[in-house]
Parts: C-alpha cells; sequence; structure tokens
C-alpha cells in the first residue's frame, strides 16, 4: 500500500487501498483512516443493519454542471449515533471518496464536489452513509445509499426572485420588508439584492425571451394598476416614463384595475394583462399558507410598447368569464391562458382595496364554495386575437389547471394542477405535456408541498419552481428535463433561500449574473410614500407610519394627505397639540377638506371644546355631505350635551352605511335608553353585541335595563 501526497494542498492524502484499484480521498490523518477501516469493516460483519435515510439529496437527482455543492443530509434510526463515515464511489471510475463526520450532515468541499460532478456525468454516483452508536456497551451501526449524476446540460441562466417576509399580512403592512435577488446557481452565496425599501408593492415581473426586457407590477401614484417596462442593464432606473398603467384601458374610477399576473411578449414588444379584475385576496393566519389568492374577474388586455396603446384581446375579453394568468408561445403567435366562469362578491365593501377582508370572501374561505380554471389557447394574431380553444390534457378534468410555462423549444408545456383556486395551494403539482395539448403526466420532481411559479431555462433542460416541502418558508429547486420530457428528482437551491423569508416567483433569465446590479426606484414620491404610511398604520404599525408620512413631505410639504397621516399617528401617540399643527396646516392648504376638519374638530373635542368640534363636524358636512366620521362624531358630541334627537339623526344615517359596527349600535341604543325607548334601545344593545359577542359595556347596559347579570350573559 502507498501513500500520494497532493503537494498543492496539505493534507490531502491519496491512498490506494483495494490492490491498486480504488483511490481514496478526503481522510487526512492516519487516526481516521482507521476509524474509517474499523466502522467499515465492523458494518460488514453485521447483517442486517439499521436503515439511515439520506432525506437530501433526493434518490437519482441530476445536479446541473454549475452547481455548488449541496449539503448531504440524513436521519439515523440510532439515538446514540455520534460518527458517521460517508463514502463516494461512482460508476464508471476508481475513485473513492470518504469523510467522517459528527454531525448527520455534511458537505463536500470545493475541490470535492467538483471531482464527484466530473466522475457522475457519465454514470451514477452512489453515496453511502454509515452511523455508528452504541447499546449497553455495544457498538450499533445504520446504513443508507443515494444516488445522483451530473447532466451535460449546462445552466447558465441567471435567476431573478423574489424573497417575501410571513406571514403575508406582515409584507403588505411593510412592503419595504420585501427584497428582489438576481444571480447565479455557481456562487456559494445567496444572489446579491437587486431592488429592496421599495416603500409600495411590487410584485409579479417576467423578462422577454433574451432576457433584455423587464416588466413589473409597481404600484405607482395611488395605482395598483401600475406597471413599470424597462430595458435590462446594470443600473435599471425605473422612472415615471417608463411606467404605464392598464387603468388606461377604458379608465372607470369606480371599478379600479389592479392588472393581475402581467407577461412580457417573447420579443419584449408587448405585454399581456388581466385587467377590469378582481380577485379574492384575502390574507390568513397560517404562516405556510398566509394567503388565499385567485382571479373572479377580468378579461385580458395587451399593451403595445411601440404603439403606446391598450387593447383587448378578441376571444380573450368576455365579461362573463375570468381569463387570467396569460403566458406567450415561444414564437409569440399564440398565448395560453386560465379560465373560468367570472364570480360576483355579495359583500364586497371597497372596490378600490385589493387586499379584502374573509367576510368579503366568507363563501371561499370557509371552504364551501370551490372554483377551478381551465387552460385555454387562442392565437395572438397581431393583437386581433381569434376563438380561445380549450388546452387537451388541462381542461375539463375536474381540477384547477393554471400557471401554463411554454419550453422555448416550442415543445412542452408545464403547468399547475391543484384541486382549486390558484397559487399557495398545498395540493399543486405540476404536470407536463406537449405544448399542443394531450395527455398530461405528473413530474417525478413534485415534492409533497406545493409546487408552482415554474420558470424554463432557455435551453429546454432545467426547469426552476418553489416548494414548500421543507419549510413554511417557500424554497427554491431545479429539476433536470430531458428532450423527451422526461425530469428527474429535483435539486434544492439552498443558498437562494434566507431563514426568514419566502422565495418565490423566480424566472430564468437568459443573461449573465452581472447583468443586473441594481434596480433603482426612482418613481419613488410623496404619493407612494403616504399610501405605504397608510398600510403600516392600517396595520397598526403607527412609529413606522409616522415615518412614511415625513419621508412624504419631506419630498412634499403641501402634501394634504400626508399632514393628515401624520396628525393622526402623532394623536394615537398622546401628542395632541402636535397633531393640531398638521391638521390646521392640512385645513390652510386645502379649506375644502372634510377629513382635516374633522380631525380638527377630535382635536377641539379633547381639549373639551365641545362647541368649536361641532363647528368643525358641522363644516365637514356642508363640504361633504356624506362623510360618516363626521355623522359619527357629531352624533357622540349630541349625545353628551342631551341633544338626543340631533343625536339620532346623525347616527342614523352612520348606520345606514354601516350597519356592522359595534359601537355605533351601542350608542344608539344609549341615545334611545335616555329618550324612554326601551324595546328600541334593547334592539340595538343585542345588535351591538351580535357583532361583537365580548362587548362587556353592551351587555351591562341591556342587563341594567332587563334587570339582569350583564357580563355573564
Amino acid at each position: 500500500m502507498r501513500g500520494i501526497k497532493d503537494r498543492r494542498k496539505p493534507g490531502l492524502l491519496l491512498l490506494i487501498i483495494l490492490a491498486g484499484t480504488v483511490f481514496a480521498v478526503g481522510l487526512a490523518s492516519q487516526h481516521d483512516r482507521v476509524r474509517a477501516y474499523r466502522i467499515r469493516r465492523a458494518a460488514a460483519q453485521r447483517h442486517p443493519l439499521l436503515p439511515l435515510t439520506i432525506t437530501y439529496p433526493f434518490d437519482n437527482a441530476v445536479f446541473p454542471p454549475e452547481i455548488v455543492a449541496p449539503r448531504f443530509r440524513w436521519t439515523d434510526p440510532q439515538s446514540t449515533a455520534h460518527e458517521w463515515l460517508v463514502t463516494v464511489r461512482f460508476d464508471r471510475s476508481n475513485l473513492q471518496l470518504e469523510s467522517l463526520v459528527r454531525t448527520p450532515v455534511w458537505k463536500p468541499s470545493p475541490r470535492q464536489w467538483e471531482s464527484m460532478k466530473k466522475h457522475s456525468v457519465d454514470g451514477r454516483a452512489v453515496v453511502g452513509v454509515i452511523g455508528r452508536g452504541s447499546q449497553d456497551g455495544t457498538d450499533t451501526y445504520a446504513q443508507g445509499t443515494v444516488s445522483f449524476s451530473t447532466s451535460k446540460d449546462p445552466l447558465r441562466d441567471s435567476v431573478f426572485y423574489r424573497e417575501v417576509v410571513l406571514p403575508f399580512a406582515d409584507a403588505v403592512k411593510d412592503p419595504t420588508r420585501i427584497r428582489w435577488r438576481y444571480g447565479s446557481i455557481a456562487s456559494e452565496n445567496a444572489p446579491p439584492v437587486v431592488l429592496e425599501n421599495l416603500p409600495v408593492c411590487g410584485n409579479c415581473h417576467s423578462f422577454s425571451a433574451d432576457g433584455s426586457v423587464l416588466g413589473m407590477d409597481v404600484d405607482y401614484g395611488n395605482d395598483k394598476g401600475a406597471y413599470a417596462l424597462s430595458r435590462v442593464a446594470k443600473q435599471i432606473d425605473l422612472v415615471t416614463s417608463n411606467i404605464v398603467t392598464w387603468s388606461d384601458y377604458k379608465r372607470d374610477p369606480d371599478n379600479p384595475t389592479f392588472g393581475l399576473l402581467s407577461q412580457v411578449s417573447p420579443d419584449g414588444r408587448y405585454v399581456v394583462s388581466t385587467v377590469k379584475d378582481r380577485s379574492v385576496f384575502v390574507a390568513r393566519p397560517d404562516l405556510a399558507f398566509s394567503q388565499l389568492f385567485f382571479p373572479i374577474q377580468g378579461i385580458l388586455v395587451v399593451y403595445d410598447s411601440k404603439t403606446k396603446t391598450f387593447s383587448s384581446l378578441p376571444g380573450a375579453d368576455d365579461s362573463s368569464l375570468v381569463q387570467s394568468n396569460p403566458v406567450w408561445s415561444p414564437d409569440g403567435q399564440s398565448i395560453v391562458f386560465a379560465r373560468s366562469a367570472a364570480h360576483q362578491l355579495k359583500d364586497l365593501r371597497d372596490k378600490q382595496k385589493a387586499l379584502l377582508t374573509a367576510e368579503e370572501c366568507s363563501e371561499f374561505v370557509d371552504g364551501q364554495k370551490l372554483f377551478r380554471f381551465d387552460l385555454y389557447r387562442i392565437p395572438f394574431n397581431d393583437g386581433k386575437g381569434g376563438v380561445a380553444e380549450p388546452l387537451p390534457g388541462a381542461s375539463k378534468n375536474g381540477m384547477s389547471n393554471y400557471f401554463a410555462r411554454f419550453s422555448p423549444d416550442g415543445r412542452w408545456i408545464v403547468f399547475c394542477r391543484a384541486n382549486s383556486f390558484m397559487l399557495l395551494q398545498p395540493d399543486s403539482k405540476l404536470y407536463i405535456m406537449p405544448a399542443a395539448g394531450g395527455e398530461a403526466r405528473p413530474l417525478r420532481c413534485n415534492t409533497p408541498r406545493m409546487n408552482s411559479w415554474h420558470s424554463w431555462s432557455s435551453n429546454s433542460r432545467w426547469l426552476l419552481f418553489s416548494s414548500k416541502a421543507n419549510s413554511p418558508y417557500t424554497q427554491l429547486f431545479v429539476a433536470h428535463i430531458d428532450k423527451d420530457g422526461i425530469d428527474a428528482p429535483a435539486v434544492l437551491l439552498e443558498q437562494f433561500t434566507s431563514p426568514d423569508r419566502a422565495a418565490n416567483i423566480p424566472e430564468f433569465v437568459a443573461a449573465a449574473p452581472g447583468a443586473i446590479e441594481r434596480i433603482n426606484p426612482r418613481f419613488v414620491d410623496d404619493v407612494s410614500l403616504w399610501r405605504s404610511g397608510m398600510a403600516l398604520m392600517d396595520a397598526g404599525d403607527f412609529p413606522k407610519a409616522g415615518a412614511r408620512f415625513r419621508e412624504a413631505l419631506a419630498l412634499n410639504p403641501r402634501n394634504v394627505k400626508a399632514h393628515i397621516g401624520l396628525g393622526n399617528t402623532l394623536e394615537g401617540a398622546g401628542k395632541n397639540d402636535e397633531a393640531m399643527l398638521h391638521y390646521d396646516e392640512a385645513v390652510r392648504l386645502d379649506p375644502d377638506s372634510a377629513i382635516a376638519h374633522v380631525n380638527v374638530g377630535n382635536i377641539f373635542l379633547k381639549r373639551s371644546e365641545p362647541a368649536r368640534a361641532i363647528g368643525e363636524y358641522e363644516t365637514a358636512l356642508k363640504l361633504e355631505p356624506g362623510n360618516i366620521y363626521a355623522h359619527f362624531n357629531l352624533g357622540q358630541c349630541y349625545l353628551a350635551a342631551d341633544k338626543y334627537r340631533e343625536a339620532i339623526f346623525h347616527l342614523a344615517e352612520v348606520h345606514r352605511r354601516d350597519p356592522k359596527n359595534a359601537s355605533l349600535c351601542f350608542f344608539l341604543g344609549k341615545v334611545h335608553e335616555r329618550l324612554g325607548q326601551r324595546g328600541e334601545a334593547v334592539r340595538y344593545y343585542e345588535e351591538a353585541i351580535r357583532i361583537r359577542p365580548d362587548y362587556a359595556e353592551a351587555k351591562d347596559s341591556l342587563a341594567a335595563i332587563e334587570g339582569t347579570s350583564g357580563r355573564g350573559r
């Protein structure tokens, strides 16, 4: 037996251990070699061994040739296991690698990994793990193996994706915590952050086929339909001149457009999106699946960046249907999209809001109603559209079919299938079918929980997708797909996932890793900052909201809404005098602002100046007769002044507009009680308790009328 020391790296030993036929690499000390030999010999003498399970990588996985070393992980049935011998053998090489580890995780060194990839291109690498424990003074052993190979197909595309805090409500509350990364799988480090601290929501994005054009949803100028379209460069400046809005298609202030799931055409000229849309969009308490989202109304509209015009796509513009989630064929000649019958929400309160309450979507949130999509194909025909036809294999199958993606060579479509809905479905699986339609089959790379948001590499050999198989925080995977559409088990992009964020909306980009270094949101203005402050205030984070309003005022000291918002946060912190300064400034800047007068009246009320407060509220109602805040506060003022008829007039007006307000019902009960109208008082107190079962004051008032113990009702 002869030892050969590698002079390029001290401590690395090549050892011929089996009659000159097998080379072992990795055990640097004589002590480790002896321990490894004893583990191998002892394990060979004990049969059967306990089954050790290698949990990652998945058996028969295929790795991209550029990828960095993974962490091999396993579970050992021995509770006393304290040492593991890892061996790597190859089908077509005499090389053997060995390592001794004291935790159930092993990551090959960069040099080891390059060797492993090199020797597994034309055959398998077989990784074996032998664990040693002890029981009653006797050594025990467990063993497991897993195989993998390395593909000859390169994966040179970069990856662009978004990282979101969970639960989703936190991301809505503070979108500055969302960030975007762009980089290569060939780096040991997480891809660089290229966009962060965006104070408004940025959402779906897509690229042209050659990676030269980027499109992205951005909420600009108080418009949920705003969309940025820019040339890709190391420094991308998102400025107002390259932002369009889907709201410009048949603009209707009473029915806002949000512009959902937009897609840039392969040549970068067009963008297709769902407009005139409405979605079930609800935040949920489950950390892993903390939102329910799917469109229930919408038509397809195309934006032509050359002519700067919007037009509906005939054949996919039927308002009785929801047509969404469009994707272009590689030649740009057709579009595949998800379609279903449109649905109207009965309890929708505010059409301007994208995020709804569970009550507004109760028929879906409580699980009583399903919503399923079929995939349809329509010719683009230079924007003239045509007849939409159901896609065989992805329609009329009793399931929800969505998120179609063509392979760039035009041969395949991969899409999602789930029992119902769209996006973030635990049972969502990836299916592949011929691009012309046909039998669809589930991909082998599917993980046990949620598979979605997939993207093809430019050479049609790799699929990138998201999954929650390992964590509530979505992770990214890649899987090899050969020319015949046969895929391999998935490979985790471990360095792409931060422990406190979900990685989603990933996309392969046919561009070098350094092609994008920074995306600069130059469009952010005082209106954007005010909207961000309002979202924070709605979520109860008054300090952050106040900071955002101050940023808005630094850009534009004449922003009336920012003065009012900052005043609200100060008033909430008990700083009434400072709040009054901003309310007064709002009135000075805009004497016709009803809400500014209401807020001034609120401070007068807190200063025990009811007459001046009433004057401000009455001014607000002259400016805006339907202002419910002025009506509500006037009702309370008149109640305190024993002017019950006036109080009832104003409180009843609010109740007509907002019948589910428990506090309002309580005050109406109190007014009727003061008037001696016992029956009406009881009715309103009972209504307040029905809306808010823990409303102690309403229970006490009702008990006092009925002569019973109130709080235990």
